[in-house]
């Protein structure tokens, strides 16, 4: 293999990466332009995607269902308690139907789905309905409680629940890594070039969802709602948009897309309980790139992270983690000339 073919296989492989970090940097600068939210368990949400998903192709029962089970029960209580203290019972029936049928339906499903075997693409889509509820019952429970809190609390907040997430996942899911069947295994053959099939899976898949994106924040009305909610919390409330609302679809779709990429890059690299750490990170360092509000510049840095990345796993293995992360502080000192300092009062 000459330097040319090796040059356009490690740019191959940094663009696929670079592709699950765009996601997670757009679904965090999502989640903190609605909520002023830093979310650091968006990792978590990958890695309980890629497990639930590793754990219906064993037969078994994934433990991240009970956690929805449980997460419901309690956030449905608030509810419910909270509409009785409001004075309007006629409440009850929907939060039983949203809190307590809904997720207790899905169970049921995966009770009888997880021992049968069934496709690869259906228990993709399970895990993705699985995870995906996490976010929102999780704005419900921690977030939503503390909407006035500052930067830092809502900081230091994110901190603690990326730890607790994490050791859920170890009482879940043990110390044993996994990896799951790929998607598509075999090539694409350009010519004499061969592209990994689940590399053009990634990469289709994030710019479809992307795309997807940008179609609901431009032509739905939820979409716009939140791009409101996003551009000016005050004058979106004063227009009635629920800032309940908002956060919780932001932490859809932020868990939503968590486990998509954690389906996605499942079948090329090991995933352990702890393994969201380090991957919600980059995609943190790609939000940075974009000063945590622009998606084209957050798209351009999670390329460029996945990039560096593959030719730092070549030629510096043992320091490619340390590489990634200083490239932290030139953008931030570029956004800091840019911007100037500034105060949150």
């Amino acid at each position: 293999m000459n330097s040319f073919e090796l040059g356009a296989l490690l740019v191959q492989d940094g663009v696929t990466t670079g592709a699950i970090y765009a996601l997670l940097g757009v679904a965090l600068v999502l989640v903190f332009s609605v909520t002023r939210i830093i979310f650091f368990g968006q990792g978590e949400f990958v890695t309980f995607g890629a497990l639930t998903l590793a754990w219906l192709q064993a037969g078994q029962m994934p433990g991240t269902v009970w956690l929805l089970l449980a997460m419901a029960v309690i956030a449905g209580t608030l509810e419910a308690a909270a509409a009785l203290r409001e004075g309007q019972p006629r409440r009850l029936a929907r939060i039983a139907l949203y809190y307590l049928a809904a997720p207790g339906a899905l169970a049921a499903l995966l009770v009888w789905a997880a021992p049968r075997g069934l496709p690869l693409m259906l228990q993709c889509l399970l895990s993705v309905a699985i995870v995906t509820p996490l976010g929102p019952l999780l704005y419900r429970l921690i977030y939503r409680p503390m909407a006035n809190a500052s930067v830092l609390v809502l900081l230091i907040t994110s901190v603690g629940v990326h730890f607790v997430l994490a050791g859920i996942g170890l009482w879940l899911f043990g110390v044993e890594g996994y990896r799951t069947p790929a998607l598509w295994d075999g090539d694409l053959m350009i010519g004499s070039w061969a592209i990994n099939g689940q590399g053009v899976i990634v990469l289709g898949a994030a710019i479809a969802l992307i795309v997807l994106l940008a179609l609901v924040f431009g032509y739905t009305l939820s979409g716009k709602a939140l791009r409101a909610a996003a551009s000016n919390a005050t004058g979106a409330k004063l227009l009635g948009i629920s800032v309940a609302f908002s956060g919780q679809m932001s932490f859809a779709i932020a868990a939503f897309i968590g486990a998509l990429c954690g389906i996605l890059i499942a079948p090329i690299v090991t995933i352990y309980y702890d393994s969201g750490l380090l991957i919600g990170l980059k995609g943190f360092v790609a939000a940075i790139f974009g000063g945590m509000a622009s998606y084209g510049f957050t798209l351009l840095g999670a390329v460029t992270i996945g990039i560096v990345e593959a030719f730092s796993s070549f030629l510096a293995s043992a320091y490619k983690e340390t590489i990634v992360f200083l490239l932290v502080i030139p953008v931030l000192w570029w956004l800091s000339r840019r911007g100037g300092a500034s105060e949150e009062h």
